[in-house]
């Protein structure tokens, strides 16, 4: 790979190229930006655990608050071999940017450990688990960092968390995590939640282009929790899926696949390979497939300076982190589409965390149907901002929401002053 390529595809150097941006489009103060730009906290962890046949390993995890000026810092933690600190930075920065976007009181944070989750046992996960908490317990609390689920982390990891966090603190303390159990204080439209708001947000985009639900083709790529979902909320909705896609793989019917079957195949299988009734390709090949709406819900850089004058499709709806890269933008802009940027896109996720959050704290749990209820009018109100900033200012879809979530958490800024 080239040295420029490589620059490309950095998640923070995506990230500080479209708010750097957008900072100068607001003609924002130098010295605001200055405090904006760069996360306010950074921790390194080496975090020792005792593996099953008795040795010991050494891993490293981290843990980047990017912003706590509207509140406590929120963000997911991930597990993988290939977690870096930019990419964490980067996570970080977009939670907060994110966050200010659907205008709900938390600033950004993220973090993970690297690790490959397939080739540890539950009870390596555990300890990796529990001692990675007990490592930044000074960081976390409701009212300082709320972690939550992202990349090959889940309810169970989110409880091992909470436990241990509620075993320092000596009393239960559930509002720590987001993303936990239901049965643990967590909430009703959490798991579909992010795969939720890409439903809402291309239901409003159809509406912005005048587009028919039952004649719009779908391709989704990434079958994880939020492409899953995605594929099955819209399905269900009446859209057509042409085409789902995972790392090993994907599937493609020009007539629409039958999500309600696939879900079970893949859960019986683990794999879509196989599925009859549709013709195998890969992940990439499906990208530049034509169709109405394409949905990246996987990981970063999907949608390159390599691919994306190939992207044939009408919206591009992103429900990964940073599918997107900076230089990937001015190519689509220039073709035309329909950019629903990720801050946006997938903001269910952290919405219905606020809203779990907010139950814990309450002790007093919601119905799933007022859950969803106050997520889509959320979704909808962000939806119309950003697209009220980008006509007014000029600028992309993307660029407005950056300027929108940028502009908000400036105004916090300036209200608090500087304390010295």
């Amino acid at each position: 790979m080239t040295t420029a390529y490589l620059e490309e595809v950095n998640p923070w150097e995506a990230q500080v190229a479209r708010s750097d941006l957008a900072a100068r489009k607001l003609k924002l103060d130098e010295g605001l930006w200055k405090i904006l730009r760069q996360p306010s906290r950074e921790v390194i962890v080496h975090v020792p655990v005792q593996l099953d046949d008795g040795s010991l390993e050494t891993f490293t995890g981290f843990r980047v608050q990017h912003s706590i000026a509207r509140g406590p810092a929120k963000g997911g933690i991930r597990y993988s071999p290939n977690l870096t600190l930019d990419e964490t930075r980067a996570l970080a920065s977009w939670m907060t940017w994110k966050c200010a976007v659907v205008n709900i009181p938390f600033g950004g944070a993220a973090g993970g450990v690297i690790c490959d989750r397939d080739k540890m046992s539950k009870r390596e996960l555990e300890r990796l688990t529990r001692r990675y908490t007990a490592e930044l317990m000074e960081l976390l609390g409701p009212e300082k960092d709320v972690l939550g689920p992202d990349i090959n982390t889940d309810e169970q990891i989110m409880a091992w968390i909470m436990d241990t966090y509620s075993m320092h603190m000596r009393h239960t303390v559930t509002a720590v995590v987001t993303g936990k159990p239901l049965g643990l204080g967590g909430s009703h439209g959490r798991t579909e939640a992010t795969g939720r708001g890409l439903m809402i947000v291309c239901d409003e985009a159809l509406k912005r282009l005048s587009m028919n639900r039952d004649q719009t083709r779908v391709v989704i790529q990434g079958f994880g929790n939020v492409g899953s979902n995605a594929a099955h909320l819209m399905h269900q909705r009446g859209y057509k899926i042409v085409g789902v896609s995972t790392s090993s793989g994907g599937l493609y019917n020009k007539n629409g696949i039958d999500i309600d079957a696939l879900l079970i195949y893949h859960k019986r299988n683990n794999t879509l390979i196989g599925f009859r009734g549709t013709e195998e390709t890969d992940s990439a090949q499906l990208s530049v497939t034509n169709c109405d709406i394409l949905i990246p819900a996987a990981v970063e850089n999907q949608i390159t300076s390599r691919n994306a004058d190939r992207v044939r499709a009408k919206i591009l709806c992103e429900g990964a982190n940073g599918p997107t890269t900076a230089e990937a933008d001015d190519i689509l802009t220039n073709k035309g589409v329909f950019v629903v940027p990720d801050i946006l896109a997938n903001s269910g996720g952290v919405t219905v965390s606020y809203f779990e959050w907010v139950q814990d704290r309450q002790g007093y749990f919601w119905s799933e149907s007022v859950v969803n209820d106050q997520l889509d009018h959320t979704l909808r109100t962000s939806f119309a901002e950003v697209l009220r900033y980008a006509e007014t200012h000029g600028v992309s879809n993307r660029i407005a929401a950056y300027m929108l979530a940028i502009d908000r958490v400036a105004y916090t800024l300036r209200q608090r002053g500087i304390y010295a």
